[in-house]
């Protein structure tokens, strides 16, 4: 991270930028793909490749503030951005995050432009996450917001709520807007920590959604650390009943040394009515659970990530090379990101 402090006309106030950036790469080996054919066996985000290597985004961001307000630019290239902003074409695809912010005291904030999602325990920046390949709940969530919010934050309670676009639409003129909010809290010590989410609204197409998220992170030991997600998006087209979606998964953290941890996800996801895909994205009409065991091997701000992960479904939704629907598949992945 480059911070660097510089005086503004003011001599009272001081105008600070921050300059921080990360890069990801990868190779994914899906069991069931071995030789040529057109099914990676990846129903999630970032990594629908087979026996490749690929870039997943190199990320470049800058924050700059002074007094009481700030900006923040923050650009992404590559599989992993493009998927991100997958409405937008074009440079504006490669706007991650561009928002700018007003913050009348320690305790209020408001920000105007786009953001990642509050919705979700994954995150969009590689470095972040534990595990390389992402969760069937972040997947088919929202990925990011573009409208109005205002965060007021107190010693161990937080509360946000906005008005946005649809989610994932940086653009959308003559539509509907949608509401979000979070509430979010933490012990003392700081060992648990909790946030509750909500995303509302109609789309153009006139089918309305409101799903309700919540994640849960406690710090049991130094070594120990565990996660949970949970998530549920209730889906009614004009003139039906609502129908739902919904997700649940734990993320079992294990560090017994600053050189090496271990990460097991286990996620299920149930889908069975089909629902995800009326808001634009592929249905399942199934449930499917996945498990991921993945290594983090940091060589100062480099971590190496070999990973295996085991999808099952109730449902033939994965396929031989041969075109033979099968139930369940197994996928390698050798991943690194740095940051700085």
């Amino acid at each position: 991270m480059l911070s660097i402090v510089v005086f503004a006309q003011d001599s009272t106030k001081k105008s600070s930028w921050v300059l921080t950036g990360s890069v990801d790469a990868y190779y994914r080996f899906n069991f069931h793909n071995a030789k040529d054919s057109s099914v990676t066996n990846n129903l999630t985000s970032f990594t629908n490749s087979q026996n490749s290597f690929e870039l997943g985004m190199a990320s470049v961001k800058l924050d700059h503030s002074v007094g009481k307000v700030s900006g923040t630019v923050d650009l992404g290239f590559g599989r992993r951005a493009e998927e991100f902003s997958y409405n937008d074409n074009g440079t504006r695809a490669a706007i991650k995050q561009a928002y700018l912010a007003y913050a009348p005291s320690s305790h209020v904030k408001f920000t105007l432009g786009k953001w990642a999602t509050h919705v979700g325990y994954e995150l969009v920046d590689a470095y972040l996450n534990r595990n390389y390949s992402m969760d069937y709940m972040f997947s088919y969530g929202p990925f990011f917001h573009t409208g109005l919010k205002a965060d007021f934050t107190f010693t161990n309670v937080g509360f946000m709520i906005g008005v946005t676009n649809p989610p994932d639409r940086l653009t959308a003129s003559f539509e509907k807007k949608f509401f979000i909010a979070q509430l979010s809290g933490a012990t003392t010590n700081g060992k648990v920590k909790a946030y509750l989410n909500y995303v509302g609204g109609k789309y153009a197409n006139d089918i309305t959604t409101n799903q309700f998220d919540l994640v849960v992170t406690g710090t049991v030991t130094d070594q120990f650390s565990v996660g949970y997600n949970g998530t549920v998006q209730i889906v009614k087209p004009s003139g039906s009943d609502g129908k739902s979606w919904w997700g649940s998964a734990v993320y079992l953290n294990f560090d017994p040394a600053p050189i090496f941890g271990l990460t097991l996800r286990g996620e299920y996801f149930d889908d069975k009515k089909g629902v995800s895909g009326l808001t634009g994205v592929t249905g399942f009409a199934t449930s499917v659970f996945d498990a991921t065991l993945s290594g983090n091997i940091r060589i100062d701000n480099l971590t190496i990530i070999p990973e295996f992960r085991l999808d099952d479904a109730k449902h033939d939704i994965f396929f031989k090379n041969s075109g033979e629907a099968i139930k369940s598949t197994g996928t390698f992945i050798l991943a690194a990101t740095y940051h700085f």
